[in-house]
């Protein structure tokens, strides 16, 4: 499983919190690209429930990492 920026930013519009099964379904709804429905097969399913993004990839990039500050411009 890898992500890039790209393939996670797919995800930002899903229904958090939700589960692997609920991530799935959303992501062939909405005709996500085949690279992210397989990295989502590739999660371990335990029942967990994902709160966001960063519980899938933790390196997930945010506002922040940018370095970007808004009140600037």
């Amino acid at each position: 499983m890898y992500w890039t920026l790209e393939l996670a930013s797919k995800l930002e519009d899903a229904p958090w919190p939700a589960t692997k099964e609920e991530l799935l379904d959303y992501a062939t709804r909405s005709g996500i690209s085949l690279e992210v429905i397989e990295n989502l097969e590739e999660l371990e399913d335990e029942g967990e429930v994902y709160d966001s993004i960063e519980d899938i990839w933790p390196d997930y990039p945010t506002k922040e990492d940018f370095l970007f500050d808004e009140e600037e411009y």
